[in-house]
């Protein structure tokens, strides 16, 4: 899959009101808001320990399968019932997560 493709499946989930998971090399399950997706990076906010801290991490989609979630459903009741999205970064979490 290219990044252009890539770009276009995270585009939609840029939305403060949905999550998405993510899948590091060494750490599997976090939920991430998407804020923002370019053709060569996507930026995510991580939720923290505590509610109202969220940590920034910028990702190259150059390491980045896009994968449909299966365990996890859309937040939004007024939007079609759909899978979340998930992503597996073939790389270790950055540190601070």
């Amino acid at each position: 899959m290219t990044n252009q493709e890539k770009a276009k499946l995270i585009a939609p989930w840029i939305n403060p009101a949905e999550r998405i998971t993510v899948d590091f090399n060494d750490v599997t399950g976090l939920n991430a808001e998407v804020f923002g997706c370019t053709e060569h990076v996507v930026h995510l906010f991580f939720q923290e320990s505590f509610p109202h801290m969220k940590e920034q991490v910028t990702i190259p989609l150059r390491v980045v399968q896009v994968e449909e979630d299966s365990e996890h459903y859309t937040r939004d009741p007024d939007a079609p019932l759909q899978w979340r999205l998930r992503l597996r970064v073939n790389q270790n979490r950055p540190e601070g997560i």
